[in-house]
This record gives structure tokens, C-alpha cells and sequence, in this order.
């Protein structure tokens, strides 16, 4: 391979990648990474692609950039390198998953844009060996990507699926308020279906089991999902199971202020429980 020189940069010339999938957040570690950049400037060079309109494209090193920009610094590192879209395209999501931080939707968005680059790719290497080729192509190429990010091929066929949830359910499951395991599911409703359960699951504060979302997808599948559909599938009680106590639903939304950042439900719970036991006990002795 030849040598790459490092060029030195100015940010101004700089641009991010079109349609990057992984957002840039100003977290602990990018706070970390600026104080780093202060101290030591930025240790790796990035890797950016000449731009047709003038300067260059990020390939990777968006959150390099962006820690020199908030940095107060005006130049970096970078190693200039002529690639297409496609090379560029995989040289970004690669470059970007070994993270650990990386949300659902972006991994998401990333594996789905890796495996179209690498479909192109295949495409013109084999246009000579006609529709076989071609075939042969997909899962070959899903098999790549999950071999690139350390995963199995179920996991990145699941993720790519979370493609087709709206906006607000995958906004839910990046909270960590819907399980992936039940999004995937809900993923093969309509955008309207979506929408009717997205309100469903407001309006009682639940969220579905991934039995639940099995149903939901039948239903779908079979039919229109209507609100009343979705009303009975979430309501009705598998047989084999025996009734249950009641249950008494607090939303974590109204207690969580009172505890410490990050807590499970579970945690949660626990005290909830320990302070009640506390003031049973306070009370039987103020009664006698």
C-alpha cells in the first residue's frame, strides 16, 4: 500500500458525510474528547474524500471535527484519500460501530446503508456472470456486515428492519422504552397502524409483550388493523395463564425524579417498597 501523508486542514474545509447516520452528541465522552484535543490535539488523523464543489467530505472523524470545532482549534489532521461512495460509505459505518454508544436507529440506518454499498459493489463485479451472480449477492453481502460489526446475521437483518418503524416508535425503542425484540415486530405494521398503537400504548402506559407484537403482526397481515383490534389483542389474557393479582400500574414517569439517574424499574421498585414497609411500621406505632 503507498504511504499516506497527513495534511493539515483547516475545519473550514471540512464537511460532513451525506446522510451520515450517527449523530454527533455533546455527551461525558465528547466532553472528554474536547479536553483531550486541548491538551494533545487530535491523535488520529481523520480520513475525509476531495468534494466535486471544493474541500473535502468526512469519511471518518465527525466527532473528531466537532471536538477540535468546540476545542476552539481551526486545523486538523487528516489523510486525503480518492474513494467512490460505496467504499467511502463502508469505510464510515466501519469506522463508526466499534463504538460503544451507538443508539438503534443508527445502527440501523448504518447496516442498511453498508449492505446497499456492498450490493452495488457486488453488482458491478459480477454483471458478467448474469442473474446468478446477482443472486448470489444478498446474503453474501448481509453476511459481510455482520462479520464486519462482531454480530450475527439475525441481528443485522433486525436492525435493518427497524428502518420501517416511524419516527416516534423508534424514537421509543432509542429511549429504551420498547424493547428491540417486539419494535421488530411492529416494524411490519402500516405507518398508520404505527400510529394507532403508538396513541394505544400512550393513552395506558404499556408498552407490548413480544408475544403481543406477534399478534399485532398477524392481525395486520391478515387485515386492517383497527384501533378496536389493537384494544383486543392487548387486553385479552393468554389462557394458560392463571389470573393474576390486580396490579397497581405506577408510570415511571411520575416517580422518577425522586431517584437517582439510571435506575431500573426493578431498583425502583425495591425502594418503593422498603419505604412502605417504613411507614406501615411508623404508623402501627402511632396508632396504639
Amino acid at each position: 500500500a503507498k504511504l499516506e501523508k497527513i495534511q493539515i486542514l483547516p475545519l473550514t474545509e471540512l464537511h460532513p458525510f451525506r446522510n451520515h447516520p450517527f449523530q454527533v452528541r455533546d455527551d461525558d465522552e465528547m466532553d472528554k474528547m474536547v479536553d483531550s484535543v486541548k491538551e494533545y490535539g487530535v491523535m488520529t488523523p481523520a480520513i475525509v474524500r476531495p468534494r466535486q464543489d471544493g474541500g473535502y467530505e468526512i469519511v471518518a472523524g465527525h466527532r473528531r471535527c466537532h471536538a477540535s470545532q468546540r476545542a476552539g482549534v481551526e486545523t486538523m489532521p487528516c489523510i486525503v484519500r480518492d474513494m467512490d461512495d460505496d467504499t467511502a460509505i463502508i469505510l464510515m459505518v466501519d469506522s463508526n460501530c466499534q463504538r460503544e454508544h451507538i443508539l438503534p436507529s443508527e445502527k440501523a440506518k448504518a447496516y442498511e446503508m453498508k449492505l446497499e454499498a456492498i450490493k452495488r459493489q457486488g453488482q458491478r463485479t459480477d454483471l458478467t456472470s448474469g442473474q446468478l451472480g446477482q443472486k448470489l449477492s444478498r446474503p453474501i453481502s448481509v453476511e459481510q456486515v455482520a462479520d464486519d460489526a462482531g454480530t450475527s446475521i439475525k441481528q443485522v437483518q433486525r436492525f435493518i428492519r427497524l428502518n420501517k418503524l416511524t419516527p416516534e416508535l423508534m424514537k421509543m425503542v432509542d429511549d429504551g422504552k420498547l424493547k428491540t425484540t417486539p419494535a421488530v415486530e411492529l416494524s411490519y405494521l402500516t405507518p398508520e397502524e404505527q400510529e394507532d398503537f403508538l396513541s394505544y400504548m400512550e393513552s395506558e402506559g404499556c408498552t407490548p409483550s413480544l408475544s403481543q407484537a406477534q399478534k399485532l403482526k398477524e392481525a395486520s397481515k391478515e387485515s386492517v388493523l383497527t384501533p378496536e383490534k389493537i384494544q383486543h389483542i392487548m387486553a385479552a389474557k393468554s389462557p394458560s395463564v392463571k389470573p393474576r393479582d390486580p396490579q397497581l400500574m405506577i408510570p415511571v414517569a411520575k416517580v422518577e425524579r425522586y431517584f437517582p439517574k439510571g435506575f431500573t424499574s426493578g431498583q425502583m421498585q425495591q425502594v418503593i417498597v422498603k419505604l412502605l414497609e417504613n411507614y406501615a411500621r411508623a404508623h402501627q406505632h402511632g396508632s396504639r
